[in-house]
């Protein structure tokens, strides 16, 4: 009998080196080796963990974020950028898979960026580029919306790995879209604290439960493994915003903490978590463990009526300008963030 890949996973429950791409890449390559030297196949890392969450945005008025706005554009990486070679350099040196959470610059524009993460392979290369597809409450007002070509499954000798960013962990279609295509693995990255509210006016978001809620409805629907991996507030981050306006000090003390943790295919929790210090978690990961729970509910399976149901995703790259001339010549410009049209 042919058996399932088993693995060994390391999430890095850990903070940046705040607004600064140059340091936090060098942090992230020292995890990676670290990882691996203690025999880690897939390394994850916190949403938008290269320059860091924008947590400003929840703090003050964007009238008063300009300044923040533009540290973070320029701390933004480029997908061909050198930030992003070096770590898929590590990956291909380590023989490791990696899941980078960053914040992506575009080609054509001097402002605009998106929330996204990176998957990549054991030998360097990119195999998923996804975008967020819709930026949560107050991050609307630092990134721009994804699209859908990031909704794939890379299917890798250690199993079949998705990822979905934070908030679309709560998009049932979104999480659907992996499903069908067998994802045994699925990758959550959050951040490390989201306020939306002060303190004094309880009702604050819990990161743990409302994560846990929405990861655990995965892993038990795709009958998947899930890996959470939340972000780390050290520090310097603390320091560095108290400086700005002492008055936070309450919402980030007390706003509850992101929690990085492993679930099995049924939703139940796999050893301990990371929630109040930095570290990496591992656990060892048997995807066999993904069969017989299907035989219970398969959503992609027998336990679905396509007949009835109909789900239809576009993913395609969404591109500023699509050329169309009578020659299909190329044009004199950089044709990064443009799609050709030939003439017909």
């Amino acid at each position: 009998m042919t058996s399932l890949a088993s693995l060994k996973a390391a999430a890095c429950h850990v903070a940046p080196v705040f607004l600064d791409k140059t340091a936090t890449t060098a942090k992230a390559i020292d995890l990676i080796r670290e990882a691996a030297a203690n025999g880690a196949d897939l390394v994850v890392f916190p949403e938008s963990y290269i320059p860091a969450f924008p947590i400003w945005a929840a703090l003050w008025s964007p009238l008063l974020n300009h300044d923040l706005f533009e540290a973070m554009v320029h701390n933004s990486l480029y997908p061909a950028g050198p930030e992003l070679a070096a770590i898929r350099a590590e990956a291909k040196r380590c023989g490791v898979f990696i899941s980078l959470g960053f914040s992506e610059r575009s080609e054509v524009s001097a402002g605009c960026i998106w929330n996204s993460n990176l998957l990549i392979g054991d030998g360097g290369d990119v195999l998923v580029h996804h975008r967020k597809l819709v930026p949560t409450f107050y991050e609307k007002l630092v990134w721009a919306s994804g699209d859908g070509d990031g909704l794939r499954v890379a299917d890798t000798r250690i199993g079949r790995i998705g990822a979905l960013i934070c908030g679309e962990n709560t998009n049932p279609l979104a999480r659907y879209a992996l499903m069908a295509q067998g994802e045994q693995l699925h990758i959550s990255c959050w951040p490390a604290l989201w306020p939306t509210r002060p303190p004094a006016g309880g009702g604050n978001f819990d990161n743990v439960a409302a994560n846990r809620i929405r990861a655990g409805a995965h892993s038990f629907e795709a009958k998947a493994f899930g890996i959470l991996c939340a972000g780390y507030l050290d520090a310097g981050m603390r320091d560095f915003l108290l400086a700005r306006d002492p008055a936070v000090a309450s919402i980030l003390d007390e706003t509850p903490r992101g929690a990085t943790l492993f679930l099995d295919p049924t939703g139940s929790q796999l050893g301990g978590m990371l929630q109040d210090e930095e570290g990496i978690l591992y656990a060892d990961l048997d995807l066999n463990c993904c069969i017989e729970p299907k035989q219970f509910h398969d959503v992609v399976g027998y336990y679905n009526r396509f007949d009835i149901f109909d789900l239809q995703v576009e993913r395609r790259r969404h591109q500023p300008v699509r050329w169309q001339d009578e020659s299909g010549a190329p044009s004199p410009w950089p044709s990064i963030g443009v799609e050709r049209i030939a003439a017909e």
